[in-house]
C-alpha cells in the first residue's frame, strides 16, 4: 500500500513510521498524511517482541502508546486509525 501511495504522490514528501510499512491502510490527501492501522502496528510490535521474556499483547500496546502514538513530528505526523474494537 505504501509503495502505491508514494507512486501516486511522487512530489509529496511523506512522513512514515519506520518499520511499519505493512500497517499502512491509506492516505489523507487534505493533510498529506499516511494513515496507519493501530491494530496492524500493535501486531507488528507484538510479533517482533514475542520472543522476549513474557512479552504480552498488553506490553505491545504499552510500547505503541509510549513510543509511537505519543510521537509528534509536526503537521505531517502520520494518522493512527484505531481499528481495534
Amino acid at each position: 500500500m505504501l509503495e502505491k501511495i508514494i507512486e501516486n504522490y511522487p512530489d509529496i514528501e511523506i512522513l512514515k513510521i519506520d518499520g511499519f510499512d505493512d500497517a499502512v491502510i491509506g492516505y489523507h490527501e487534505q493533510s498529506n498524511r499516511i494513515i496507519y492501522s493501530v491494530k496492524k502496528v500493535i501486531d507488528i510490535v507484538f510479533n517482533e517482541m514475542q520472543n522476549a521474556d513474557d512479552f504480552t499483547l498488553e506490553d505491545a500496546f504499552e510500547h505503541f502508546a509510549f513510543n509511537i502514538e505519543s510521537a509528534w513530528v509536526g503537521e505531517f505526523t502520520p494518522i493512527l486509525c484505531y481499528d481495534i474494537f
